[in-house]
């Protein structure tokens, strides 16, 4: 009977002893597992490790994305989109052109023509010529935000030209014109746009010679 009841004891002792290994051992890898965690992610409130599992592959996935977004924009900036340059390279090329008001639009005039199957070098040199911005800008402009010399509604002033709320509405206002009842009606060359764009019979002739200095610089 004695011999028995010993045997129970050393039974429930070691059914005792392995239970408390096996807790210490989670919290041991319990232990672990925070300290990892903390190491890897930082100002991030842990509640548990499957939280922390779940943070770092959000974050792992958006460093992933951003390096497929920066890699596919450096694809972009590389293409050939005019004239045997980048996209950069016209900005750059139509900025050298660009005084006073109009200085740094050259990546709007660029993209924006492309765009909408604009010559972009017809696009600036027009602008230039109806507002003189490659010297002194035209007050049209500086009042109006009118680039192209363009007649319409909202009128500025008591005039028939119109009126744009910014510049960058009045570019992209002038281009869209071009698009539409110029170049969409195969009218895309200043001698062909001549006639209707202006009264003035030299006038393609000027937005030629804008175009060539344009090229030149």
């Amino acid at each position: 009977m004695v011999i028995l009841l010993l045997a129970v004891v050393v039974i429930d002792v070691n059914i005792y002893k392995k239970a408390e290994i096996k807790s210490s051992e989670k919290k041991y890898f319990a232990q672990l597992k925070y300290n990892e965690a903390k190491q890897n992610i930082e100002d991030v409130t842990l509640v548990t490790f499957d939280d922390y599992l779940i943070n770092k592959a959000t974050t792992e996935k958006q460093i992933q994305d951003q390096i497929k977004e920066q890699e596919y924009l450096a694809y972009l900036q590389s293409l050939i989109v005019y004239d045997n340059m980048t996209m950069d390279e016209l900005a750059d090329k139509l900025n050298r052109s660009l005084k006073n008001e109009l200085s740094g639009y050259g990546y709007l005039y660029a993209s924006y023509s492309l765009e909408k199957g604009v010559d972009p070098y017809i696009a600036v040199a027009i602008s230039l010529h109806e507002t003189g911005c490659n010297g002194k800008c035209s007050s049209l402009m500086k009042t109006c935000n009118n680039v192209g010399g363009q007649k319409g509604t909202p009128s500025c002033g008591a005039g028939s030209y119109k009126q744009y709320s910014t510049l960058e509405e009045g570019i992209k206002g002038f281009i869209d014109n071009l698009s539409q009842n110029y170049f969409a009606q195969g009218l895309n060359t200043p001698e062909l746009m001549n006639r209707k764009y202006a009264g003035s019979t030299t006038w393609a002739t000027q937005v030629n010679n804008y175009i060539s200095k344009i090229k030149e610089r």
